[in-house]
């Protein structure tokens, strides 16, 4: 699996180009957005870059969904990684800024909600006791485990999680609580997901979530939580779940959105056919869902089509299935 890097890793990469190399006239890809897209995105330009030679060169950025949706609509980036859909203000940005866009699903993420190894109290967790910690009238009221589980222990609750730039963020609200956005302000955030990653590996008390590839990457400091689906069957993220339905509500697809301006540049056009021919095997390879070859292939249609727009009408649903994704995205 590639190494996922830190923020400080991620605002360009070179792979190894010189710096006489950069200097010259070299075509650049811009992206930017979601830090749970980032690792797939990140592979897929490691080996365009590879395979142009360094006649190309990408750059991608962290700065959260919402934060990537702010430079997109204003025309900043070529490319916007998300990990929900665009919302209504997002698309009314982009509209007042003349920017038409073609959205391409990638792959399926299982949000994962994550404790200290050595917390042995935390066997499951249902959705309503997800929204007892992170609803918005628990901040500075409930601080406590045994506020959540009488028979946890009295230790203080240290939570960890996505900013609000985030679309984890968004997701994660709008599956637990009911509201998108809509959490207590008193936990530690951060749009690095490695900055949760090492908050919650430090504190036997404390309790993160974000995507799947960072808990994959971290499995040895980390311990992921059976989520208890509206069956009543507490499941475990992994592919197999996420492909049968099984990780309710909390797997989502996720996307890059391309600026159809952007598709005139011969390098922005072979890099996303080149993502959605690779996309597949690097996202396995960086432990998020494949989707089903045919979505590939209709994203790829989208593409060459110039097909615009979104099939979610500017909201972040929540308990999407692959089937779902594909019948909606074969109507756009």
């Amino acid at each position: 699996m590639k190494q996922i890097r830190t923020a400080a890793a991620v605002a360009a990469f070179s792979l190894g180009l010189s710096g006489a190399a950069l200097a010259q006239a070299t075509p650049v890809i811009k992206i930017d957005g979601s830090s749970t897209v980032f690792p797939v995105t990140e592979a897929v330009a490691e080996e365009f870059q590879i395979s142009k030679r360094g006649k190309v060169r990408v750059t991608v950025g962290i700065s959260g969904t919402g934060g990537g949706f702010k430079k997109f609509c204003r025309g900043e980036v070529d490319i916007s990684n998300a990990s929900r859909p665009i919302l209504q203000n997002e698309m009314a940005a982009c509209k007042q800024a003349g920017i038409e866009y073609i959205e391409l699903p990638v792959a399926f993420d299982a949000l994962t909600v994550v404790v200290h190894p050595k917390n042995n109290f935390i066997d499951k967790l249902t959705i309503e006791q997800l929204k007892k910690m992170w609803a918005p009238e628990a901040q500075g009221k409930v601080t406590r485990w045994n506020q959540i589980d009488p028979r946890w222990p009295d230790a203080p609750m240290k939570l960890f999680g996505p900013g609000a730039d985030s679309g984890t963020f968004d997701y994660f609200t709008e599956a637990v609580v009911g509201k998108a956005k809509s959490s207590r302000g008193d936990f530690t955030a951060s749009e690095d997901d490695n900055v949760l990653v090492q908050g919650v590996s430090r504190d036997i008390n404390a309790l993160g979530y974000f995507g799947y590839a960072y808990y994959i990457e971290n499995r040895d400091k980390l311990k992921a939580v059976p989520i208890v689906n509206d069956k009543g069957q507490p499941v475990m993220p992994s592919m197999e779940t996420v492909l049968d339905g099984s990780y309710s509500p909390l797997a989502r697809p996720i996307f890059i959105y391309v600026n159809a301006k952007s598709l005139d540049k011969p390098e922005v056009r072979e890099f996303v056919e080149f993502y959605l021919t690779q996309g597949a095997q690097l996202a396995e390879e960086v432990k998020y869902v494949p989707l089903p070859a045919k979505a590939y292939k209709t994203a790829l249609e989208h593409v060459r089509n110039r097909k615009k727009g979104t099939v979610f009408g500017g909201h972040a649903e929540v308990g999407v299935t692959v089937e779902e994704l594909l019948s909606r995205d074969a109507k756009l």
